[in-house]
């Protein structure tokens, strides 16, 4: 109880702080920061000195974490839960980085992987796909944006592309929207059609929430188009309206 005090402090007192001299380089090596406020980069780096304080950072297969791989997954995570606050990672404790590509065992048996959230576990990542999602804030594919999309989806113990959402309407709501997009995304797949969110997407609906979610906050002015009613209901739960600021 005294640990939760003291870090429930700390957390207030990071968000109150203006962003330290040691994460200014941190901040402008993430290219999504040049479309935040000056508001929204101290809580961002308040949300992500929080994200530092209770998660464990390990490297795999011989990877060396360092403050670049740290700061770098802690800032874009942290990007989502601007709105939401850092209590929507309650459930995450580790993160597992590998150099690039890495087998993982998932319920389609033994898979080469970019990244994965385990339910109530780790989240795993490789560094190379990390580095070259952030490296690129426009393209729609971000593997921390996907994974942690994952561990948003997983809060109410369900993976299902439905986020836990305050209430019954608006559950029902999320899945009609998750539904119908992902039953179109399917169908232009089939199709061989180009489609703006990530066919991948088409393989589950909870895989179609992780792949939308990074069109979300990367191409929210296409979203917004193509997408209108699913861009709405992502505003409504990740309390941010992208499409506002983005160039």
């Amino acid at each position: 109880m005294v640990l939760g005090w003291f870090r429930r402090r700390r957390r207030r007192r990071y968000l109150a702080e203006s962003v330290p001299v040691d994460w200014v380089e941190h901040v402008a090596a993430q290219p999504f920061t040049a479309g935040l406020t000056d508001e929204e980069v101290q809580a961002l780096v308040g949300l992500a000195r929080g994200f530092e304080d209770q998660v464990r950072f390990e490297g795999c297969a011989g990877f060396e974490i360092n403050e670049l791989v740290v700061r770098s997954i802690s800032l874009q995570a942290c990007r989502m839960i601007l709105g939401l606050g850092l209590e929507a990672y309650r459930k995450v404790r580790t993160v597992l980085v590998y150099p690039s590509s890495f087998i993982a065992e998932t319920e389609r048996g033994e898979v080469h992987a970019s990244g994965l959230a385990v339910p109530d576990g780790p989240v795993l990542f490789a560094w190379d796909h990390v580095a070259r999602g952030a490296a690129n804030a426009r393209d729609g594919r971000n593997v921390v944006y996907h994974e942690f999309a994952h561990k948003l989806d997983m809060l109410d113990g369900y993976v299902d592309g439905i986020p836990a959402v305050a209430s019954p309407a608006q559950f029902r709501d999320w899945k009609r929207i998750v539904s119908v997009g992902h039953r179109k995304l399917r169908r232009a797949a089939r199709r061989g059609r180009s489609t703006l969110i990530d066919a991948y997407g088409a393989t589950s609906e909870a895989e179609f929430f992780a792949e939308a979610s990074e069109v979300f906050f990367e191409c929210p002015k296409a979203l917004r188009s193509k997408h209108r009613t699913l861009y709405r209901a992502m505003c409504r739960f990740y309390r941010q309206h992208p499409a506002r600021t983005a160039r």
